[in-house]
């Protein structure tokens, strides 16, 4: 495990417990089973969806990007905020913030299947 993922134990402290399991060469960052986050190269972007994406839109958080068979891929993730790593309180408020997205994707997908 990177030690930038070892850190995010810390940063997440008032968030709750989080785990993280490694992926496509970075790693997915879990709460309550549900992948909230993902680092690649070190950077942490966090999950969006349509009621939080303008959130991080605002403050011109760059989406997660990655070519595949030359082709642009944009992911629902979005680089978090800096100030995360300086405040576990704003740290909680935007994991909260990506972990609802999870919520929220998770449910329309069990929603789908049935």
């Amino acid at each position: 495990m990177s030690e930038f993922v070892e850190y995010l134990h810390e940063v997440f402290i008032d968030f709750g417990t989080i785990r993280s399991r490694k992926m496509f060469g970075g790693y997915g960052i879990y709460h309550n089973d549900l992948m909230f986050g993902l680092v690649a190269d070190d950077e942490l972007f966090l999950k969006t969806d349509n009621d939080n994406v303008g959130l991080f839109e605002e403050l011109d958080l760059e989406a997660f990007e990655f070519h595949a068979k030359e082709k642009l891929i944009k992911m629902s993730y979005y680089r978090a905020p800096e100030e995360i790593y300086e405040d576990p309180e704003a740290a909680a408020r935007w994991a909260n913030i990506a972990f609802d997205a999870a919520l929220r994707n998770h449910a329309k997908k069990t929603k789908s299947r049935t």
